[in-house]
Parts: C-alpha cells; sequence; structure tokens
C-alpha cells in the first residue's frame, strides 16, 4: 500500500532529495509515441530511446513506460533486462511528470508527487490534455509501494531543480516564476516551498536557462551539482552561438555563490555544440492538442543534459565536431564512473535530451547499506544526511565497465 501524505511536508518527517550522484535502484522512462511531437511516427525516437535505455542498463536496472498499443513494439525493441511496464501517459517525459524520490537516515523511501501541467497549463503549456502524465508519479509510488506527497497547489517539474544532497537546491528564475506554473506565489512563498518538499536550506537562482518557448529554462540544461560543492555549467565564447549569453551569465553568477554549507562553488566548463541543432524539415503530425513544430527551429542541443547513474554517465551526443570534447570534459569530472556517449539528436527534435526522458529511483535502503558496507571496510565513510552515499565508494549494482569511452 502507498499511503498519500497530505497533512506533513518532507522537511517534518525527517525526509530529503539525495543528490543525483548518490546511489540509485534503477531509472525510470516512458516510451514516446505521440506523432504531433516526434517525427515520422515517432520512429526515430524510439530508436534512440531504446539506446539510451540500453546504455543505461549495463550500469542499473531500467523500467520502461509503454502504452497498451505500443506494449508489443517496445517489449520487441528492448533486451530483456529492460523492465516493460504498461502505463497510459500523454508523452514520454518521466524526469518532469515522474515522481522525485525521498530518502531519511532510517533507511526509509518516499517521494514529492508534484503537480504537473505540462510546462504552462493553459498560458502556455506544450500539450492538453496532461492529465495522463499528471497521474504518472501517483502510480509510479502504487507500484514501489512508497508513500508520497502531494502538491496540489504546487507546480514543479524534476528537470526545473537540482540538488547537491547537502540541503542545496539549483534552479532558474525564468522557470520557477514562469506565468503558466505558480502565478500566485512570490519568489520568496516558492523558495519556501522547495526547502520543505526537498529538505533543503539554501536555493540557489541562476537568471535564465536557454530553453524560453518548451519548459521556460529548465536547470537541466544550464548547470548541475557533480559533487558536493561543485557545479558543471555549460559555457562558450564563441558570440554568435544563440547559447552564449546565457551560458556566460550563468558562469558568473555560479561563480559567485555558496552551497548551504558556505562554501564557494567550484565550477566547470562544459563546452556547447559547435554548430546549434536546428528542426529539419520532417513529417510532423499538426493537431489542435499541441504546439506544432517547424523547420528551422533551435533544438535544445546541450551536452550538460546528462545522466548521472551508478559508475556511470550517459552523455548526450549530436553528431557535432564538439561531440569527442565534451565526453572528454565530462569524463574528467567523474573519475569513478565510465562516460557513455549515446546519440540524442531524435529526442532534441521533440523538445528534450537524457536527463528530461529519466526519472532516478533511489534505494529504500540507502543508509543500511552503507552501514553494511562500513562494517566490512573499516575505511568506508558511512552515509548521513549530511554526508551522502558515493558510489564510487560502494559500487553498488554496477557493473564491470570498458577501459574507454563509449559512443552508442
Amino acid at each position: 500500500m502507498a499511503k498519500r501524505i497530505t497533512d506533513s511536508t518532507p522537511k517534518i518527517d525527517g525526509f530529503r532529495m539525495p543528490a543525483e550522484f548518490e546511489p540509485q535502484d534503477k531509472i525510470w522512462m516512458i516510451w514516446p509515441e505521440r506523432t504531433d511531437n516526434w517525427r515520422d511516427g515517432a520512429k526515430p525516437a524510439q530508436q534512440a530511446y531504446a539506446m539510451v535505455a540500453k546504455a543505461i542498463s549495463a550500469f542499473e536496472p531500467v523500467n520502461m513506460l509503454v502504452s497498451s498499443a505500443q506494449y508489443a513494439n517496445c517489449r520487441n525493441q528492448l533486451p530483456p533486462e529492460i523492465t516493460v511496464i504498461e502505463m497510459s501517459t500523454n508523452d514520454a517525459w518521466a524526469r518532469d511528470c515522474g515522481p522525485s524520490f525521498l530518502v531519511n537516515d532510517h533507511g526509509d523511501l518516499r517521494a514529492c508527487d508534484w503537480t504537473f501541467n505540462a510546462w504552462g497549463g493553459l498560458t502556455d503549456g506544450l500539450y492538453f490534455p496532461w492529465d495522463k502524465d499528471d497521474m504518472v508519479a501517483r502510480k509510479i509510488c502504487e507500484l514501489e509501494h512508497v508513500d508520497s506527497y502531494r502538491t496540489n497547489d504546487f507546480v514543479l517539474e524534476g528537470g526545473s531543480f537540482h540538488v547537491d544532497g547537502e540541503g542545496t537546491v539549483l534552479t532558474t528564475e525564468m522557470c520557477l516564476l514562469s506565468a503558466g506554473r505558480n502565478p500566485s506565489l512570490s519568489k520568496d512563498e516558492i523558495e519556501q516551498k522547495l526547502c520543505e518538499y526537498l529538505n533543503c536550506s539554501k536555493v540557489l537562482w541562476l537568471k535564465d536557462g536557454i530553453d524560453p518557448d518548451e519548459t521556460n529554462g529548465h536547470i537541466d540544461d544550464v548547470a548541475c551539482f557533480i559533487r558536493p560543492g561543485e557545479a558543471a555549467c555549460i559555457y562558450t565564447e564563441d558570440k554568435s552561438h544563440p547559447f552564449y549569453r546565457q551560458s556566460q551569465d550563468a558562469y558568473r553568477q555560479l561563480l559567485k555563490m555558496t552551497d548551504a554549507k558556505d562554501r564557494k562553488l567550484k565550477v566547470h566548463k562544459i563546452c556547447c555544440t559547435r554548430e546549434p541543432v536546428r528542426l529539419g524539415d520532417f513529417m510532423i503530425d499538426k493537431t489542435s492538442d499541441s504546439i506544432g513544430r517547424s523547420a528551422g527551429e533551435l533544438c535544445i542541443a546541450s551536452y550538460l543534459n546528462f545522466l548521472i547513474v551508478n559508475g556511470g554517465v550517459i552523455v548526450p551526443q549530436y553528431d557535432d565536431a564538439n561531440d569527442a570534447l565534451a565526453l572528454e570534459q565530462i569524463q574528467s569530472l567523474f573519475p569513478d564512473r565510465k562516460a557513455v556517449g549515446v546519440m540524442t539528436r531524435e529526442i532534441v527534435y521533440g523538445g528534450g535530451n537524457i536527463h528530461c526522458i529519466t526519472a532516478c529511483h533511489q534505494f529504500r535502503y540507502l543508509i543500511a547499506v552503507s552501514q553494511r558496507l562500513a562494517s566490512s571496510n573499516p575505511n568506508f565513510q558511512k552515509a548521513t544526511p549530511a554526508r551522502p552515499l558515493s558510489v564510487a565508494a560502494c559500487n553498488f549494482n554496477s557493473k564491470d565497465l570498458m577501459s574507454s569511452n563509449q559512443i552508442l
């Protein structure tokens, strides 16, 4: 049984959201099929999703959600180690409509079920209806027997914020202060909500994202925490690049920031693509239920939209001159993980990328795992709410890795 908690908050109950670099149990994804968002009947996008899922499954389990109409197709395209589960959805963005899992220092697991309105509702949302997507987090929690906190009065997506696991939230004003999400709440009130439901004490606000039209500037295209006290940020010195101003501004802002532990952030640069990625003259259905896509539109192709998994980092690639450089830069930031590149042009054509299409599921017994490891290894430092468990230290649930970078 999974309870719905409406009379308390994670902060009151002692739950926090772990950082993405802490150990994970599995990854959730949703199979794409909307022909008014994905080109050529969504077939190229399905191939790209399958490649991402396969790359992740080399490190940890993957659960793929899929409609009844696409179940057989999805099942036949994925290897048996990837679990396929029938579930109705409106589109395929697990990060934004899925749950944000929480842990406490007793080894318990809960989740936040944010209200989802397709990135802006009737103000500037991308499709209607979004009712099935708004049920995804609850359904996942039911399947996993995880109690959840529902925020009926607060709209949020998982890709709109990052946490460091030690009390710090990173987000953008462009997104969280947008008119289509929580127009009745002030910036201070939104900050209070974040701190209560993520159990954090400090919110770092970047001004803008690079995606004003799709998600109103999600942070996961611009910057993220790679470990406590350190962040990665997109960066280019090419003044003609469409992300030049935003990347420069974000980098400068981050350099001036301190986290919840009063550490001055160490900021690492991640390059942008050499050439912007744009939509081609594709066959995409036009309907009254979604915002249309047109040839020549700028795609939000960011190398920063990677996914950290147990023992690995799954990195977007675009068949661009800077692909190898980006993979090298990201590998250098994660010496204890293997950077694996996956071609994701087809995913950015639909408005997102690897981080957008995946939702992390943390270990139910995270603290218990660290205690067990500590008992067998005197040099191992146990995880606590102030010291997240390092997957590099435990290598939990990861497989033998190749000695060189991979591009799938």
